[in-house]
């Protein structure tokens, strides 16, 4: 196919907006529309990225092949369902919806349907994590730290929704594992859902994972250690930076890893652009999202039964 594929952006709010921008810089594609029900943040999209501004949601599948899927998570199922029933291919933003009964009914339209629907989970496109993730081979134990100041946005979702689904994805992708048991806690400090959290899974496989997410920090950390049999990876996230501890002959040899360094969401949004042209399946497909939001929306029912506010009502 020579000819560049038709995207769209609908919700161009902060995430959206770079969606906007990459596809608007993108070769093999033609952002031509983005929709959203603020007017006046479409409008300002589309006047900075010179495209147009369709005026309803079915205008706007008219004119795209494909889109991105930035709104609120809650309208995830209704706008992606129809959608893909115009026949258009999608991206929907992390988490892929709101339950999980809804999440797997968008994978099941998508096969039904034949289009290609790829999910948001942007950190399996992170140059570190490509790099390191040929290196990885049967992990014993993995320790996961994301924290990260309060955000302006995606408060209407707990921590573990918003931020720790992301190394969730990670870990099922890379243990390949079913889960066995899981041990949550997570407290509420500015937001009525919990805003940090810590969750200790262990995998039917004897793998086991300490996961940590916060969103009241001052800090910004995005890492993952790995240690399997005679080796230990380090991955820096945000950085993009990977290390590799070795044991080799009896002597421990400690290297860095070549990192060619990059910006996930472009890597994310080229990699779309690409299944949609040719039909291949995506990195990450609405099936492998469906399950990590199975296993976060456990972890957080978990967390919520434990509240002692619940239980004091």
């Amino acid at each position: 196919m020579n000819q560049k594929l038709r995207v769209g952006v609908v919700g161009v709010g902060h995430i959206g907006a770079n969606h906007a921008r990459i596809y608007a810089d993108l070769p093999n594609c033609e952002l031509v529309a983005v929709y959203d029900i603020n007017t006046d943040i479409a409008t300002s999209v589309a006047k900075k990225y010179k495209t147009r501004v369709a005026s309803s949601l079915d205008e706007f599948a008219s004119l795209a092949q494909a889109a991105s899927v930035a709104t609120p998570t809650t309208t995830h199922y209704e706008i992606g369902s129809f959608l893909l029933k115009k026949g258009l291919h999608l991206l929907i933003e992390k988490p892929l919806a709101h339950s999980s009964a809804a999440a797997h009914s968008l994978a099941e339209l998508a096969t039904a349907n034949g289009r290609i629907l790829q999910v948001g989970h942007v950190e399996r496109f992170n140059p570190a994590f490509t790099a390191l993730e040929n290196k990885i081979n049967n992990p014993r134990f993995i320790e996961v730290t994301r924290i990260s100041p309060y955000p302006e946005r995606s408060t209407d979702i707990g921590v573990v929704l918003d931020l720790m689904i992301h190394d969730l994805e990670i870990l099922l992708h890379i243990v390949r594992s079913p889960v066995k048991s899981l041990d949550p806690v997570g407290i509420s400090v500015l937001s009525p859902s919990e805003d940090i959290a810590n969750v200790r899974i262990h995998f039917e496989n004897g793998c086991i994972a300490n996961v940590t997410a916060s969103r009241v920090s001052a800090d910004r950390i995005r890492k993952i250690r790995v240690f399997q049999q005679d080796t230990y990876l380090s991955l820096d996230y945000q950085n993009q930076t990977g290390v590799i501890v070795r044991l080799e002959q009896g002597k421990i040899v400690r290297s860095k890893v070549e990192v060619e360094k990059g910006e996930p969401l472009r890597n994310e949004l080229a990699a779309f652009i690409e299944c949609a042209r040719e039909g291949k399946q995506p990195r990450v497909s609405g099936q492998e999202a469906a399950a990590a939001l199975d296993l976060a929306l456990e972890i957080s029912r978990q967390i919520a039964a434990n509240d002692p506010r619940q239980k004091a009502k």
